[in-house]
């Protein structure tokens, strides 16, 4: 069961990220992508860079939030209220996105000269991974995880032949043939996952309003969601602003060597979130259950008992994770050591690239913590751990460009240990008062704007003067 777990896991997690990959190293390969110019190659590696990234950051900040809001919804069945948050989710991030892409663009065409044509396929592209992105939240809600993947590997299928046709049949350039498939491959998968939601939920209730609330009273996990994915970029974007950095068509910024170092250091410990999903879903999981039933309808030796497993179990899976994690990235650590550099990627990429392995290897870990955070529903907890995150990882990163390059990664180091040592404090203290947490908050009586009632609920003088004066707040 457990190996059954990884495996399921492993194919809902990585398997749309490596069918991206593959299908634009296959179609590179294909149209022989090494004999274009160096200029082409660069504009488009950077387009598909951008796309990716602006996507992630602009997806992420409201999942937690609708995704809290779609559980409640389906544990209420009121499954009519989904399709306007799905709606109005995406009028707002498609919001956001749009408005940021435009001026962006126009920069991109008039001051960087890139051809109309080429900058509105990037545009499109990044639009529509928007969407791919925003709609695998319903679908991950409703464990669609297989059609998650069955979806990339049709979409990514089309843009592999569709790059091929547009090269071949309609004479286009290689990279632009490239993007135009990928660009539709991304709308391809799009298209599929809205028309699953919706077949899922064909009722609109069109009631917005429950949304608009949810979203009011939950900012701080909008603001988590964001801090935390800004967290994993922003080391990036301190050192595009170094003379590492170069500048292309005067929009795009990189830093190559820094940002290649950062997604092999990424893919080096992306097994933390695997291993994470399945201790959770066939451990823990059932011990949080165990102890909240034990609070609904237990003894208090019961809830104590179960609390001691739940607290137990937590720490055992924390410590699993890193022991697991551990052995697997010194692996592939040394794989990508010994084997990189006759892959032709060598040099300052893989001076930096151990600095930042360690760092996302404490980074993966301590998003683990906010999760647990979640779980105990200490909000509070989980946006100081962001903030932290997001607030040292940016202080250091501008220290660590001065320093030699072997500590470039330095910033996401500090950012993660010290985020993780927050998040680790923030569980055990609520351990020990997960009590106050379940039992002593809400309220007795509504929440309402005006006057503060009297504490005085009974008065001797008011009582002998008749029952009708006897009343809260008679003196």
């Amino acid at each position: 069961m457990h190996l059954y777990g990884f495996g399921y896991s492993t194919m809902i997690t990585v398997v749309p990220m490596f069918v991206v990959i593959g299908a634009i190293l296959v179609s590179q390969l294909i149209l022989r992508f090494e004999s274009v110019g160096y200029m082409q190659r660069e504009l488009f590696a950077d387009t598909i860079l951008y796309i990716f990234i602006f996507s992630v950051l602009f997806t992420s900040p409201l999942n937690a939030v609708l995704s809290k809001y779609i559980s409640d919804v389906i544990f209420e069945e009121r499954y009519d209220d989904i399709i306007p948050c799905f709606h109005l989710g995406m009028g707002i991030v498609m919001t956001f996105g749009v408005l940021f892409g435009i001026p962006f663009c126009l920069i991109e065409h008039f001051v960087g000269g890139v051809p109309v044509y080429y900058v509105f396929t990037g545009y499109c592209g990044f639009t529509a991974l928007m969407l791919v992105f925003y709609s695998m939240l319903y679908l991950s809600i409703t464990k669609s995880y297989g059609k998650i993947s069955l979806f990339f590997t049709i979409g990514m299928a089309a843009a592999v032949l569709l790059s091929w046709m547009f090269y071949k049949l309609a004479g286009l350039s290689i990279t632009y043939s490239i993007l135009l498939g990928m660009t539709i491959g991304f709308i391809i998968i799009a298209s599929l996952e809205i028309a699953l939601i919706k077949s899922y939920f064909r009722r609109n209730s069109g009631n917005y309003r429950p949304v608009f609330g949810y979203l009011k009273k939950h900012w701080r996990m909008i603001f988590i969601n964001t801090l935390y994915t800004l967290g994993l970029f922003i080391h990036n974007f301190v050192f595009w602003t170094t003379p590492l950095r170069s500048v292309l068509v005067k929009t795009f910024v990189t830093c190559m060597p820094y940002d290649m170092a950062t997604c092999l250091a990424m893919f080096t410990n992306i097994s933390a979130t695997i291993i994470f999903i399945v201790n959770v879903e066939l451990h823990f999981r059932d011990r949080y259950r165990r102890y909240f039933e034990a609070v609904i309808g237990g003894r208090g030796h019961d809830i104590r008992n179960a609390k001691m497993r739940m607290f137990r179990q937590l720490s055992t899976e924390i410590m699993s994770l890193i022991r697991l994690q551990f052995i697997i990235s010194v692996v592939v650590f040394l794989i990508c050591i010994t084997t990189l550099p006759m892959l032709g990627i060598g040099g300052l990429t893989m001076r930096i690239y151990p600095c930042l392995c360690v760092g996302y290897f404490v980074l993966f870990v301590m998003y683990s913590e906010i999760l647990f955070l979640y779980y105990f529903n200490d909000v509070n907890g989980a946006m100081l751990t962001a903030g932290i995150f997001c607030g040292v990882t940016l202080i250091v990163s501008f220290i660590a460009t001065h320093l030699p390059d072997i500590w470039y990664g330095i910033g996401l180091v500090a950012g993660s240990v010290v985020a993780f040592s927050i998040a680790y404090f923030r569980l055990r203290y609520m351990e020990k008062h997960i009590e106050n947490q379940v039992f002593c908050r809400g309220d007795i009586i509504d929440r309402a704007d005006g006057e503060k009632p009297s504490a005085v609920v009974y008065s001797r003088a008011a009582a002998e003067n008749g029952p009708e004066n006897s009343g809260a707040g008679n003196k």
